[in-house]
């Protein structure tokens, strides 16, 4: 397979022990920008072996950050990863097969993701297969500038892709709870900023309602107790985020 008209869009910070990994899976790209977020290790140095596109820009707001990583590239078509993912072989197969065939009607594709903690595959409880849109046409995607799960505009049709990004996000469940920690963080600020209003019965709802949506409906209890525990961290983001917010109001009033 030769060079794939496509650019690879990699936001990274402090990833030297991923970033290697995951520019060797996209070698087969005609062109690799990496948007740095002043990191503090190598990171840099090791991404100059792949590339010469390296931007540096504090991270401000995600989806401010990752409109500006779009923006850097020239190719038709972007594939959008986080350092701590993996193109799959699959996966540069089916882009090639994509890219030629160029399907007018299409201005994105939405792929796969497979996450895991440690080595171990999360199968279920709405973790997989997850579809994200990640491939995209050069001009017909952007997020909403927001710090926390920004949303995702598509200016066109979508279309759903078959093999996966490999999501090496987690270290342990020590990482994990340390992400969720942040995460809830950033979700309460996000409530507050748009002047929600949360009520504790909403908050109960909807705790035990991401539970037994991802524990039955999303199959988590046949993943055994590692399912049982990422249905109740679901609900726990919720919790998390409540209390926060709660904190917060409580500071906001005081001041």
């Amino acid at each position: 397979m030769g060079k794939v008209p496509v650019s690879v869009v990699i936001i990274a910070k402090d990833e030297e022990k991923n970033i290697s990994a995951c520019l060797e899976s996209v070698k087969w790209a005609r062109e690799i920008v990496l948007v740095d977020g002043e990191s503090a290790d190598r990171t840099v140095e090791i991404a100059k072996q792949y590339t010469d596109k390296i931007y540096t820009r504090r991270m401000d707001i995600e989806g401010r950050h990752r409109n500006f990583a779009y923006a850097q590239a020239t190719q038709a078509w972007i594939l959008s990863l986080d350092a701590d993912e993996r193109v799959s072989l699959e996966l540069s197969r089916e882009i090639d097969d994509l890219l030629k065939e160029d399907p007018a009607e299409i201005s994105g594709c939405a792929i796969p993701i497979k996450t895991f903690i440690g080595k171990r595959w999360i199968r279920k409880a709405g973790y997989y297969p997850a579809r994200k849109l990640r491939l995209h046409r050069n001009g017909k995607f952007r997020y909403e500038e927001s710090s926390v799960h920004p949303r995702a505009f598509l200016d066109g049709k979508e279309r759903s892709l078959k093999a996966d990004i490999l999501h090496f996000g987690f270290r342990d469940f020590h990482h994990f709870i340390d992400k969720l920690n942040n995460q809830t963080t950033l979700e309460a600020q996000k409530w507050v900023a748009d002047g929600r209003k949360i009520t504790p019965m909403k908050v109960l709802f909807k705790a035990s309602d991401r539970f037994w949506r991802n524990y039955c409906g999303k199959g988590g209890f046949k993943d055994g107790f590692l399912g049982f525990m990422m249905s109740v961290l679901h609900a726990l983001y919720q919790l998390f985020t409540y209390t926060k917010y709660l904190e917060l109001k409580n500071a906001k009033h005081e001041s």
